[in-house]
């Protein structure tokens, strides 16, 4: 605590403006906001004033720093899935946005009727600057036009689809994977099929059904003269989002949005002892398997946990499992099961060799970062996407839940615990981390950069403001059309004009 009040103190003499950023994090899943926190304390810690709304206020209170919560201890909040409802139907991944609009509804609910943000509102504060989550609902970002503040947004996943058109930014089916869908970059046919009409599918809801109940839900608790949100966020400055290339597949990217990946992942801590003597102590090496927060360990079919125990028992390697149970019934003598695990710190010992997960991103980039294979069992969400691409880039394998066996998952854990596959994750987490200043500073400096420009409209491409068609250059492809159509017209009426004449004249010298 004392070298955190010395660089704040610091701070006040070398940061030259210190501004006021409201950030705004309606969701009520922790995985998310455990992204944005690093940048939002940063930001504190550099002497800017930041007000966070959200479900999960900081446990120790810092300068600068002031919470907002939404809710109170009685809200539900989303921290627990049952793994048997998410058994790969495909159906799933085309109704996942209408999922995850059931959710923000509840939770913008939730969030207008709190009592501790209602108390913020009326103090009339003015901004600098706004931060949002671009997620799954866009009704809180009608406080953007109350405070008349330049926004940024930030993605604790890969670009939703219908995020694209706030920056002009190109989202080609032909290669750019749905992050809904379990597609890498290489489409076959009926892939790109399939990824197209997903992404119109997944558009349209969110454009015309999500974003006017959102809509109907802001204008309810600020006011009817509300302007269209859709104006509003249309003119957004920025996209902070937690991706990098060399992980999360390459695409083009307008100025307007961001990279910084693994934002979040603070610096390596000791162990807790009996972990890192189980760690140090094991001869062939660790694998650590964790699910992640929300999919619990009384959720997982028994079947299968007696699947993978088979596995494990077979193997030389010593095993840590995140598991929420006090015990797990037929656990061989090479398994750990703790409720809570650093997981960061257990990924990055050097006697760790592999990692067993569901693809989450936090997750995955941890993997990344300390070059530990992963075997990944993807369950909801972007986490197929995440898992195709890990395994594209020579950092995973895939195992399907639902095809787990004994001998599957033996294999699996053979495959990248192979010497060959370690040098591939490794190369991996090099490409990953080479770069110019590390993620969480490459944010802070990108949101400052607009809260010193103003907004910083002039990285804002003209293909925000335009319509589809000439986006689409449906107008100048018309216009083609119809001038190659003229021409062609002309030349069929030219040339049959032509052989008429020739032949007209041939008959005529016929019949003479």
């Amino acid at each position: 605590m004392c070298l955190k009040f010395i660089i704040l103190f610091l701070n006040f003499f070398f940061v030259a403006d210190s501004y006021k950023i409201l950030a705004l994090f309606p969701h009520p899943g922790k995985s998310h906001v455990d992204v944005f926190l690093p940048l939002t304390k940063a930001l504190a810690l550099r002497g800017h004033e930041i007000t966070v709304v959200s479900h999960f206020p900081l446990p120790t209170p810092i300068p600068k720093y002031t919470d907002v919560r939404l809710g109170d201890d009685t809200t539900p909040l989303v921290n627990i899935l049952d793994i048997d409802n998410y058994q790969e139907r495909r159906v799933r991944k085309w109704l996942e946005p209408y999922l995850l609009h059931q959710i923000a509804q509840h939770s913008c609910e939730i969030g207008y009727q709190s009592k501790s943000l209602r108390d913020f509102l009326k103090r009339n504060e003015a901004f600098d600057l706004i931060i949002a989550e671009f997620f799954n609902s866009n009704c809180l970002l009608g406080l953007v036009h109350k405070f008349k503040a330049p926004l940024i947004g930030i993605s604790s996943s890969t670009i939703m689809h219908w995020i694209n058109e706030r920056f002009g930014n190109p989202s080609h089916p032909a290669y750019i994977p749905n992050n809904l869908m379990d597609f890498s970059d290489e489409l076959s046919f009926f892939e790109r099929i399939e990824n197209l009409l997903v992404g119109l599918v997944h558009q349209v809801f969110f454009t015309y059904y999500a974003s006017r109940n959102d809509e109907q839900i802001a204008r309810k608790y600020l006011g009817e003269d509300l302007p269209l949100i859709k104006n509003v966020i249309m003119n957004s400055s920025l996209l902070l989002v937690n991706t990098h290339f060399s992980l999360n597949l390459p695409r083009p990217l307008v100025p307007g949005i961001v990279e910084v990946g693994g934002i979040h992942i603070n610096k390596i801590k000791t162990l807790p002892k009996d972990l890192e003597k189980w760690i140090n102590e094991s001869t062939h090496g660790v694998i650590y398997f964790s699910l992640g927060s929300m999919i619990k360990g009384h959720t997982f079919p028994d079947e299968k946990r007696s699947e993978f125990l088979k596995a494990f028992g077979r193997l030389p390697q010593r095993v840590l499992w995140k598991w929420e149970n006090e015990t797990m019934s037929g656990k061989p003598d090479n398994v750990m099961i703790q409720k809570w695990m650093p997981q960061l710190d257990i990924l990055c010992h050097p006697n760790v060799k592999a990692f067993i997960s569901h693809g989450g991103l936090l997750g995955t980039t941890e993997a990344v970062h300390c070059g530990v294979p992963v075997v990944v069992m993807p369950q909801y969400g972007d986490q197929f996407t995440n898992a195709r691409a890990l395994e594209a880039n020579g950092g995973g394998v895939i195992l399907h839940l639902s095809e787990a066996t004994e001998e599957k998952i033996h294999d699996a854990l053979r495959t990248i615990l192979d010497p060959q596959f370690q040098k591939q994750a490794k190369e991996l987490s090099a490409r990953f981390r080479d770069r110019p200043l590390p993620p969480l500073e490459t944010a802070i400096y990108w949101v400052e950069y607009v809260a010193r420009h103003r907004g910083a409209h002039h990285m804002r491409t003209a293909a925000v403001d335009m319509p589809l068609y000439k986006y689409l250059l449906l107008d100048v492809i018309a216009f083609l059309l119809l001038v190659a159509g003229l021409v062609f017209a002309l030349f069929f009426y030219v040339t049959r004009a032509v052989f008429r004449k020739l032949f007209t004249k041939r008959d005529k010298q016929k019949t003479n």
